[in-house]
């Protein structure tokens, strides 16, 4: 049997009406595959597809919302919150950070690890409207009848 992890939310929360997606990952460390992600799907829909995946096999289903940022500052303050939020998770029982590395170490060259264009730069990041014309394009694809089933 496998594992579903997802968030534990309040009836309120308006997480609910998010889109979510589900990864599908090895249960333990004696497999190596790339993850599957499929969705979007509504919430009650995710769970139900992810447990029914995982009742009869050794799989991880990670079911999580997507979150429709727009901009590369509403990400960058999602980052920064899940940094706070492990540096809080991180901190001994005193409330020092004595033990913690705080040092910023350099990341990866990102025109390595995802090509650089023609001219050697990374590309701008989008506008938030080139981000909302893109998420109008994505739900035309998503509710276009599919070839396989007319």
């Amino acid at each position: 049997m496998g594992a579903l992890v997802t968030l534990r939310l309040a009836d309120d929360s308006p997480l609910h009406d998010l889109p979510w997606i589900i990864t599908f990952g090895p249960l333990g460390d004696d497999e190596e595959w790339e993850p599957v992600v499929s969705g979007p799907y509504e919430r009650p829909q995710a769970l139900a597809l992810a447990q029914s995946v995982v009742a009869d096999e050794e799989l991880m289903a990670v079911v999580e919302p997507c979150m429709p940022h727009i901009s590369t500052d509403e990400i960058r303050g999602e980052i920064e919150a899940a940094r706070i939020s492990a540096l809080r998770d991180e901190r001994p029982a005193d409330g020092s950070l004595d033990d913690l590395d705080l040092e910023d170490e350099d990341g990866p060259d990102l025109a390595e690890t995802f090509g650089e264009n023609d001219a050697g730069y990374a590309a701008p990041p989008p506008t938030p409207d080139q981000v909302m014309a893109g998420w109008g394009r994505i739900a035309a694809k998503l509710t276009a009848p599919r070839a396989d089933n007319p």
